[in-house]
């Protein structure tokens, strides 16, 4: 049974039983008609503290690098002895507070490469400098929409990639295999959005549906999945969305696809010709069960990096809560590479608070509901996503009918910390 969607004006989230929660309210900075996924026209954000435009960085927060001790040699922070001298960390989008856990580790020495958008500084663990750089290059349209998992096998440099589990199914098949080592997302934040006040009696995608409406979405996967389950029909689907707001706020009659930690701030704070709140429900409710963006490593690797593994996997889980208990540093920072990189890409402090609150309230970020240890990976989730996404895949002609993919090939919990918990 799915989860009501809930209209979410802000400062008020509602709790997964449908009570009232309340917060303060996130800062609200408009930008003219900029969507946070806009591949439009190019336009800054935010108070953060920002470069000067030659590639330094800013004073996104506390300098965390400058009072950082080193770490003790052979301690569980010291990756110098174990790890490359740079260890290159690969996203799938423009910056943003999805990406918390990876930017948490960028001290504040950092430098922008805008000729590939990546990040470079002392990684930084814990208030400790771990001997080792970081650099964080950003995907998308910055690498020409590209496959993470395809620019691992293209760039070696590349030691850790954000691949989402769909894509590391694809990828095994094309003898490309990707292993995911630790989840900092444990539910995928996609959405359908549509207009409350169109569908003032839809509480679910189902209902929305059911009356016709066409899905604007970007591609056939998520829809093949619904249309499996009866929910929506693909004469319905509609695979031309580009990423701008225009179509939504022109045709409210549409249903739409977007982040739940980022569109539903976005149009009604930052979208001046919208300025309300959007309806939305989550698609995990409904079978998306992949694990979104998990820390994933050449399948070679987990091997041939173990030594390095071991100390970088439990630095990365524990990065990702230091991030949420503590956002405002890396959101700036955030916020700062957003404005050096001048992509079309915008981003604001109010959405990335928004998104953080989201992550957590909406059980975005949980730990691991078999083992109750954060960011390990659940083998049963993988298989059960494995079940479902290999014959969608094929009827989508994005895997071959014969492909056969193994779930225990694409992931492995050997260099989980177990003691890392939420609770910690």
């Amino acid at each position: 049974m799915t989860r009501p969607t809930l209209l979410r004006p802000v400062p008020s989230r509602r709790s997964r039983t449908g009570a009232p929660r309340t917060r303060a309210a996130a800062p609200a900075l408009t930008i003219a008609v900029a969507l946070v996924l806009a591949l439009g026209a190019c336009s800054g954000g935010g108070d953060a503290a920002a470069g000067d435009g030659s590639g330094q960085g800013g004073d996104a927060g506390a300098p965390l690098d400058e009072t950082a001790e080193a770490a003790e040699p052979g301690s569980a922070l010291d990756l110098a002895e174990v790890c490359p001298a740079t260890v290159v960390m690969q996203q799938d989008w423009q910056p943003q507070a999805e990406h918390g856990g990876m930017y948490e580790l960028v001290g504040s020495d950092y430098e922008v490469d805008n000729d590939i958008k990546a990040v470079r500084g002392t990684l930084v663990a814990q208030g400790t400098d771990t001997g080792v750089q970081i650099e964080v290059r950003s995907g998308g349209p910055n690498v020409g929409f590209q496959r993470v998992s395809d620019l691992m096998y293209l760039d070696t440099d590349i030691l850790i990639g954000a691949v989402n589990t769909d894509q590391a199914i694809g990828a095994d098949a094309d003898g490309r295999p990707v292993v995911a080592l630790a989840s900092q997302l444990t539910l995928s934040p996609q959405i359908y959005m549509w207009d409350p006040a169109t569908y003032p009696d839809a509480t679910t995608i189902a209902d929305v549906a059911a009356t016709g409406a066409t899905i604007v979405t970007g591609g056939e996967l998520i829809p093949s999945l619904l249309a499996g389950q009866g929910i929506v029909s693909m004469d319905q689907i509609d695979t031309s969305y580009e990423g701008t707001p225009q179509r939504f706020v022109t045709d409210p009659s549409i249903v739409q696809q977007g982040f739940g930690t980022n569109e539903p701030f976005v149009y009604e704070n930052e979208i001046p010709q919208w300025d309300k709140p959007v309806a939305f429900q989550y698609l995990h409710e409904l079978g998306y069960s992949i694990y979104p963006e998990p820390i994933t490593v050449r399948a070679a690797d987990v091997t041939e990096q173990a030594d390095c593994l071991a100390r970088l996997v439990p630095i990365l889980q524990r990065s990702q809560l230091d991030f949420l208990a503590d956002p405002e540093r890396t959101n700036a920072l955030i916020v700062d590479l957003v404005e050096q990189y001048q992509t079309s890409w915008t981003y604001t402090d109010g959405v990335g608070a928004f998104s953080v609150a989201a992550q957590v309230e909406d059980g975005l970020v949980s730990d691991d509901p078999a083992s109750g240890v954060f960011g390990q990976i659940d083998g049963d989730r993988v298989a059960e996503t494995v079940a479902t996404f290999v014959p969608v895949l094929q009827e989508t002609g994005s895997l071959a009918a014969d492909a056969a993919v193994d779930p225990e090939d694409l992931y492995t919990n050997e260099f989980i910390d177990p003691s890392i918990t939420m609770a910690d």
